[in-house]
């Protein structure tokens, strides 16, 4: 985006960071980025675009919020940052809400201090679907405790180290895998690069240990 085109857009938007360059394209490819995500659990997957979003997101969490999150949808926000809550109502539509069972998205931004995955809607049996996804921004998809994944998607197992999460993360996810069809999905955000995990995958611990 050039100077002026920034400076316009910004002008536009009443001083709210810029969406997308190209809304509808660049929406489009972010959207096919989170689908492969999560049909191939465990692969990061870069963002192409340049997007500078909001305190306290990256560019992964940004552009996954513009290509999912629309007006049909509700996000709880763990930072109560007015800049991020602004920019989503303009650019998606979509309210905020206080209550964690309520979100259709969950956007964690300090997962030291996360709360339990239990705190959010697992969806019911008859609407699985209606569950909370987790965008859970970590400093790093790589340099974690390494932990195997397995399950639909992937081919026999990957290897996975995402770091940063709190020490109860993997025990909860293990019970939370064994409410399928309910359940809450998760994606990990750090930098433009994204890694999605479904319900159904099943993560061991380096030793064997179930996670």
């Amino acid at each position: 985006m050039t100077t002026a085109a920034h400076a316009l857009s910004k002008n536009a938007t009443g001083g709210l960071k810029a969406g997308f360059a190209e809304p509808v394209a660049d929406s489009q490819e972010v959207f096919r980025s989170a689908m492969n995500a999560f049909g191939y659990a465990g692969r990061p997957f870069e963002i192409g675009q340049q997007l500078d979003g909001p305190t306290p997101f990256n560019t992964a969490t940004s552009a996954f919020s513009l290509a999912l999150m629309d007006f049909e949808t509700s996000v709880w926000l763990q930072t109560q940052s007015d800049e991020a809550a602004s920019w989503l109502r303009f650019h998606c539509g979509l309210p905020t809400v206080e209550d964690k069972t309520a979100a259709t998205f969950a956007i964690i931004t300090d997962p030291q201090s996360m709360p339990s995955l239990t705190a959010f809607h697992a969806g019911e049996i008859e609407y699985p679907e209606c569950s909370t996804t987790l965008v859970i921004q970590v400093p790093s998809l790589v340099e974690g405790p390494k932990t195997t994944w397995a399950g639909p998607g992937i081919n026999g197992s990957i290897e996975v180290a995402i770091a940063g999460l709190p020490s109860w993360f993997w025990s909860l996810w293990d019970l939370n895998r064994e409410l399928y069809p309910r359940g809450i999905d998760a994606v990990f955000t750090c930098g433009n690069a994204m890694i999605a995990l479904p319900r159904t995958v099943h993560v061991e611990f380096e030793d064997g240990s179930v996670a």
